[in-house]
């Protein structure tokens, strides 16, 4: 297996691991607001999620940045518990371009904090790379893989919800949304850090 497949392989693995789950909860909770036909949208959201967690996993594995990892482990469950709370205050019908702008820089915001957390992992495999973009790059295109899975994954449960329960969509992202909300508040008051 080469260097490229390595990572790769390491990315996707790292965020479809349930042991990390909280990186998960938080791809659901974003995909949440969103109605299947807006499939095009959640994509672009969890690129936007990517973007901003390849910039910190640059930034931080590079030593550019350095931020304590148990004030990064509580802004993690924070990000979760702020999109459901955004997801529970929107419109009922995404539509709205505003909406939509305001959901990206959001994921992109969030996805740099939870690059941060992917850092740590990142760091101590490259310590042995001469050059860490092609792993980078590699790590994180499995990180993009991996979400795109879950985010299949959560369609593929909504369409079955609606289609055979007939569970209405403002009905499916309140409870989604309530549900990882509340695992997000366990989880900030077990990673705080005072």
């Amino acid at each position: 297996m080469s260097d490229f497949q390595t990572y790769l392989t390491l990315g996707f693995q790292h965020i479809i691991d349930l042991n990390g789950y909280d990186h998960i909860l938080f791809i659901i909770a974003l995909c949440a607001a969103y109605q299947l036909k807006y499939w095009r949208n959640i994509t672009i959201l969890v690129t936007a999620f990517t973007i901003g967690h390849s910039l910190t996993l640059l930034l931080a594995t590079t030593g550019v940045i350095l931020i304590p990892s148990q004030i990064i482990e509580f802004l993690i469950p924070v990000t979760i518990f702020l999109t459901c709370i955004l997801n529970v205050l929107a419109p009922a019908e995404q539509k709205s371009v505003r909406h939509f702008r305001l959901n990206y820089g959001v994921a992109l915001f969030f996805g740099l904090i939870h690059g941060m957390g992917f850092s740590n992992y990142l760091r101590m495999l490259l310590g042995r790379e001469e050059s860490i973009l092609q792993p980078l790059f590699a790590f994180n295109a499995g990180l993009e893989l991996g979400q795109l899975l879950i985010v299949s994954t959560i369609l593929a449960v909504l369409f079955f919800a609606q289609r055979v329960f007939k569970i209405r969509h403002r009905a499916w992202s309140l409870t989604i949304s309530g549900i990882a909300a509340g695992i997000s508040l366990i989880l900030m008051n077990q990673t705080k850090f005072w």
